[in-house]
C-alpha cells in the first residue's frame, strides 16, 4: 500500500499559482455611495417623505391664497418667492434634524455604522445630503413662485443676485442648525423642541431684559438672518451673521458630531 506524497516547491523556483490582485482603488464604503444612501434614505422613509410632501403643499397654499385675497399690486416674483421660502425656514431644520437622528430613532445604527465603521463620513454624508434636498426644495419653490407671478402676479421680475443668494444660504444655515441640534440630542421629539423652543425663549429674553439687548444683536439668529433675506448685508452684519451661526449651528454641530463619534451603539 503506497501512502500520498505532496511536493513541496523548489527553492528559487516559480509559483504556478495565480496571486490574488489588489483591488482598485482606497479600501472602504465610497463617500459617493454614503452620500447617494443618505439621500435616498432621507425620502424613502415614511416621515421624510410626507416632510417634503408637506413643505410643498404649504407653499403652494400659501402662494395661491396670497395670488386670491392678498393685494395684486404686491404679488411681484420677490414678494411671491418670500412668501414660499418663509415655511422652509421653519421646516427644514426638522428635515435636518430627521436626517441626524435617523439611526437612533430608528435602530439601524448598527447597521450604518457596521457597513460604514468611519462614523465621521456618515456625518459629513448627513450633512451635505440635508443641504443638497435643501437645495432641491428651494429650487422647486423658486419655480412655484415664477409660476404664480406668470399665473396671477404682477409678471415682475424684481428678484436680486443678492436677495436670491441671502435667501439660498439663509435656508442652508436653517438646515444645518436642524443638523447640529439631531446630531446634539440623537431623539428627532427632543431635538425638534429645542430647535423651535430655544431661540424663541433666548429671542424674547433679549427683547424683555435691557442688558441683554445688545447680546441679542449679536446671538440672535432670527434676527441677523433678517439683512440676508433683504439683500443688504453690510460689514457688521456679516459679522453678527457668523457669532450667531457659531453659537446656533457650530458649536451644537462640533458636540454632536463628537456625540456620534463615541456613543455606544446598541
Amino acid at each position: 500500500m503506497s501512502t500520498p506524497t505532496t511536493t513541496a516547491p523548489a527553492v528559487g523556483g516559480s509559483d504556478t499559482h495565480p496571486r490574488p490582485t489588489p483591488l482598485q482603488g482606497r479600501p472602504g464604503v465610497p463617500f459617493s455611495r454614503t452620500l447617494q444612501a443618505e439621500l435616498r434614505k432621507m425620502v424613502d422613509t415614511r416621515a421624510g417623505r410626507w416632510m417634503v410632501i408637506v413643505m410643498a403643499a404649504v407653499a403652494a397654499i400659501i402662494l395661491a391664497a396670497f395670488l386670491i385675497w392678498g393685494p395684486a399690486e404686491d404679488a411681484s416674483f420677490r414678494s411671491l418667492l418670500e412668501l414660499s421660502t418663509l415655511p422652509l425656514a421653519m421646516l427644514l431644520p426638522v428635515l435636518g434634524i430627521m436626517a441626524a437622528t435617523a439611526e437612533w430613532t430608528q435602530r439601524t445604527g448598527l447597521v450604518t455604522f457596521t457597513l460604514e465603521p468611519r462614523r465621521g463620513r456618515v456625518v459629513l454624508a448627513k450633512a451635505l445630503a440635508a443641504l443638497v434636498l435643501a437645495a432641491v426644495v428651494l429650487v422647486v419653490a423658486v419655480a412655484a413662485s415664477a409660476v404664480a407671478n406668470i399665473a396671477g402676479g404682477t409678471g415682475e421680475w424684481d428678484l436680486t443676485a443678492a436677495v436670491g443668494g441671502g435667501v439660498l444660504l439663509a435656508l442652508l444655515i436653517y438646515v444645518l442648525q436642524g443638523v447640529a441640534f439631531g446630531l446634539l440630542f440623537l431623539n428627532t421629539p427632543v431635538a425638534i423642541v429645542s430647535v423651535l423652543v430655544l431661540p424663541t425663549i433666548w429671542s424674547i429674553a433679549t427683547m424683555a431684559v435691557s442688558s441683554l439687548e445688545e447680546a441679542g444683536r449679536w446671538l440672535n439668529l432670527d434676527s441677523v438672518m433678517q439683512p440676508l433675506f433683504a439683500g443688504e448685508m453690510a460689514g457688521q452684519d456679516w459679522a453678527q451673521l457668523a457669532t450667531a451661526s457659531g453659537v446656533w449651528v457650530l458649536l451644537p454641530l462640533v458636540v454632536g458630531t463628537w456625540r456620534v463619534l463615541t456613543r455606544e451603539v446598541k
